[in-house]
Order: structure tokens, then C-alpha cells, then sequence
């Protein structure tokens, strides 16, 4: 019980110390005007208060990745934990504010544009293909989720009987509204009250394991514990945990994510909050749900046989039932569904502004708005006939690359803006190794090399690119109407 208050103070700790570290390196300008404020078009640029932005933006980044993933990771064992807190601290809250902050000061750009402004044109092409993929995964890896875990949840606790078809289509027509209409018609009305709802249920959960006379929180895992590798498939630490728990601890996909907010969001002085604090926030969530799964099942094997009968839906199934009994599972078990929705709909939304932001087409008129979206719906209808665990695999990995990408454009900005770099260049260097690594060693995605080399190419390439993004870009000038 111990190390998992230390682990959520540590984080805590994090946002008000190394938090107000970054924020200072970056350097705010309270009196510089937002997009909101300056692009304002009632859509999607539409000027909102602090504390209602940080809620959409906690929904829009936490979708099942920090439920799921840290389940998956709990595998390993409570060395899962102290991955969430370091990633979280010095990787995915400083990935979240730069991606969230460089957009401010960009007039609301995706991301896209940005690492095309920093890193040049030739990265802006690649980073266009890659984020519209990686939110097409994301997109239908959060219809598939919710849609599984609602049917299972009305075919087991009501009389009636509904088909996954039939709830994958209900979300699908729930997206396309969402996509399409103004940002504060649905996005900016309905979920701060759903943000309240996911806090009041992971503490609910994590108060009720405190209470349970069946379970104790962290029970039978020693400090030692932290350091070692636990899975009972025998699945390496290194890279494969960095992979597994991706928005628990640094998420790509949170960059296509922060411009939605960063074109809502009234003053730069708000930036940490929203941005670094959100992932903080999301990485809270995280910690309680590893600790769920090691709390709730005797041992790790107990826990792997609950994932191989339902995948970690399973093991929030029966947490949230076991541990809150048939009222409380339901509006916990609600909680969490709630979070693949709210992050699907975000996801084809973000799609829909990069192509408009790449065609150079108005989005104000809801014409060129279906325009753009009915593809993007048409493709990802089309995906989710494909098996759930292989979208996942691929969004894992395309995940973590776009958080390096993103990573290394926040370093050539600091670079060229002569500000201390190496507060991304750091966790750049080592998600390049672990991105790099992965791809190499992995037989099913990748090339299936041996890890000794594959650790030791990862190893070069985080070297090599550090070198070339701090040395050679980071020589370069600031563009024109970039601030520093």
C-alpha cells in the first residue's frame, strides 16, 4: 500500500516541481493572445475555461490505453508501477505540454504542421500519413473496446441480448455526430461532467480495494519486486513494457490530441495544467488500475489467466463487479467505457483537421466538414472487421512513434530557440531506442533480429538522431513567424 501512495505522490510531486521546470524552460507570455481568442470560429476554435479544457482534455488523451495498458503491464509486476511514474514525469507530461504549447503558439496547428516547421518539410509529409493512420487505429481500436465491453455488459447483467454489430454501428453514429458538429455542442458540454465520472470511479475502485476484507492493496510485493521482471510468459521488460503501457506513461497519440485544446484554452498561463497536468492526471488512473490488477488476483499468473479469458476487459469486469458488487460494477464498469468513446470520437475529429489543415479547406461549413469525415468513417467501418488484437499490436508501435517524433520536434524547437533542449532530448533519445529496438526484435511486426543487436542498433539510432536534431537543426534559425 505503501509504494502505490508513494507513486501517486511522486507524480503529484511532479507536476508542481518538474512541471514548473518545464513550464519556465518553455517560457509562457501571459499576454500573448490564444487562438481561441484570435481564430475563434465557434467550431473549433471556441474560447473555454481552465478548468472545463483540462476535463475534455483528461477525456480526449485517456481512452482505454491507460486502463488497458497497465493491466497488460501488470504482467511484468509492480516494475509496471515505477515505468508509469518516471515515463509519466519526464517523458509523456513534457510530450503532452510541448505538443499542447507549440500549437498555441502555432495559431492551434496539428501536428503535422508542427514537426514540419521544426524538423522540415520532408518530416511534415511523413508525420500527414502517419498521424492520419495512428488515429484511424485509434479510432477503431475505441469502437471495438467500448462496443465489446457494452455488449458484455447488457448481455450478462439485463434480459436483453444486443450484438456487437449492432453497438459498433450505435458508436459509429455517435462519431460522426461528434466529429462533424462545434467543438462545445457535445465535446465541451457533456465531457467535464464524464471527467468528474472517471475521477469518482477510479477512486471509488481504488477506495473500495482499501476497504475489501478479500483483498489488500499491493499485498505480498516486496521493494525489490520493482526491479524485476515477472511476466509467467516470459515476454522481456526491455522494450516490450515500454510498448505495452503507452498513455499510462507517454502516448503519441495525446499530440494529435492537445491542438483540439490548444485552440480552446484562453492564456498560456493555463498551459501546464491542461497539458502536463491532464498526463499526470492520466497517469494516476494508470497507477490505480496496475495496482487493481495486482491487488485484485492472488499473483501474476492468476492475472494472465483472467487476461487470456477476456483480455483486460475481463480483468475490468471483474474488478469493478468483484469489488463494488452489481450498482457499483455498473457505473464503474460505465466509467470506463466512457473512456474509449471519448477518445474515438476525438481521434476521427483531429483526422478530420489535418486533412482540412493540409487541403487548406474552411472548416466552418458543415459541407466541407462530411466532406473530409465520410472517408475517414468509410475506412475505419472497413477496419473493424479486422481482429482487435492485431490493430492493437500495430497501434502500440505506431503509438510510440509518434510520441518520438513529436519529442524530437520539441528538441530542434528548443535547440534553435537556444533553450535547454535536453529536457525532451532526453526521454527522445531513449523512446528512439525503444521504438528501435522493438521493431528489429519483433518477429510478428518487425524483422525478428536478436536483441543484443537490436538493443545495440536501437542504441546507435537514438545517438545518431540526437546528433542531427540538436547539432545540425538545431543550428538553424527559428522560421520567421515562429516565437521563441
Amino acid at each position: 500500500m505503501l509504494w502505490f501512495f508513494t507513486c501517486v505522490g511522486l507524480l503529484i510531486g511532479g507536476y508542481f516541481i518538474y512541471g514548473a521546470f518545464i513550464e519556465k524552460v518553455f517560457g509562457i507570455n501571459e499576454q500573448r493572445q490564444t487562438p481561441a481568442h484570435t481564430k475563434t470560429d465557434g467550431v473549433d476554435y471556441v474560447p473555454m475555461s481552465k478548468n472545463k479544457v483540462y476535463l475534455v482534455q483528461l477525456l480526449n488523451i485517456a481512452g482505454v490505453g491507460p486502463i488497458f495498458g497497465p493491466i497488460m503491464g501488470a504482467l511484468y509486476g509492480p516494475a509496471a508501477m515505477l515505468w508509469i511514474v518516471i515515463g509519466c514525469v519526464f517523458a509523456g507530461a513534457v510530450h503532452d505540454y510541448f505538443s499542447g504549447m507549440l500549437s498555441v503558439r502555432n495559431g492551434g496547428a496539428s501536428v503535422p504542421s508542427i514537426v514540419g516547421k521544426y524538423l522540415g518539410a520532408p518530416a511534415k509529409h511523413f508525420m500527414n500519413l502517419f498521424a492520419i493512420v495512428l488515429l484511424l487505429l485509434v479510432g477503431v481500436v475505441f469502437v471495438s473496446a467500448p462496443a465489446g465491453m457494452i455488449t458484455n455488459l447488457i448481455n450478462e447483467q439485463t434480459s436483453m441480448t444486443v450484438s456487437l454489430g449492432m453497438m459498433v454501428a450505435i458508436i459509429f453514429a455517435y462519431y460522426v455526430i461528434a466529429t462533424i458538429v462545434p467543438v462545445d455542442k457535445i465535446i465541451g458540454r457533456f465531457y467535464p461532467f464524464f471527467g468528474a465520472l472517471l475521477i469518482f470511479m477510479s477512486v471509488g475502485l481504488i477506495g473500495a480495494l482499501m476497504v475489501s476484507s478479500e483483498h489488500s492493496l499491493m499485498a505480498g510485493y516486496q521493494v525489490s519486486d520493482m526491479f524485476t521482471n515477472m511476466n509467467p510468459n516470459d515476454m522481456p521488460l526491455w522494450p516490450a513494457l515500454f510498448i505495452t503501457i503507452a498513455c499510462g506513461a507517454i502516448s503519441g497519440f495525446h499530440a494529435t490530441q492537445s491542438p483540439l485544446m490548444a485552440r480552446c484554452m484562453e492564456n498560456e498561463k493555463n498551459g501546464r495544467f491542461v497539458f502536463y497536468g491532464a498526463m499526470i492526471g492520466e497517469g494516476v488512473i494508470a497507477l490505480i488500475w496496475c495496482a487493481l490488477a495486482l491487488s485484485y488476483f492472488p499473483d501474476v499468473q492468476s492475472l494472465a489467466e483472467a487476461v487470456k479469458n477476456g483480455g483486460p476487459g475481463n480483468v475490468v469486469y471483474s474488478a469493478s463487479f468483484g469489488l463494488l458488487g452489481v450498482f457499483g460494477g455498473i457505473i464503474a464498469f460505465l466509467g470506463v467505457v466512457i473512456l474509449p468513446i471519448t477518445s474515438g470520437d476525438t481521434a476521427f475529429r483531429s483526422s478530420r483537421l489535418i486533412l482540412a489543415e493540409y487541403f487548406n479547406m474552411s472548416q466552418t461549413s458543415i459541407k466541407n466538414r462530411l466532406v473530409i469525415a465520410a472517408p475517414l468513417f468509410a475506412i475505419g467501418a472497413v477496419l473493424t472487421q479486422v481482429d482487435f488484437g492485431i490493430i492493437w499490436r500495430y497501434f502500440g508501435f505506431a503509438n510510440q512513434l509518434t510520441a518520438v517524433m513529436m519529442l524530437w520536434t520539441a528538441s530542434a524547437y528548443l535547440a534553435r530557440a537556444d533553450k535547454l533542449h535536453w529536457i525532451t532530448t532526453v526521454p527522445a533519445m531513449f523512446m528512439t531506442a525503444v521504438v528501435t529496438t522493438f521493431i528489429l526484435n519483433n518477429a510478428t511486426l518487425g524483422f525478428g533480429l536478436g536483441m543484443t543487436v537490436s538493443t545495440a542498433c536501437g542504441v546507435l539510432t537514438a545517438v545518431g538522431v540526437a546528433f542531427g536534431v540538436t547539432t545540425v537543426i538545431g543550428k538553424q534559425e527559428l522560421p520567421a513567424d515562429a516565437e521563441a
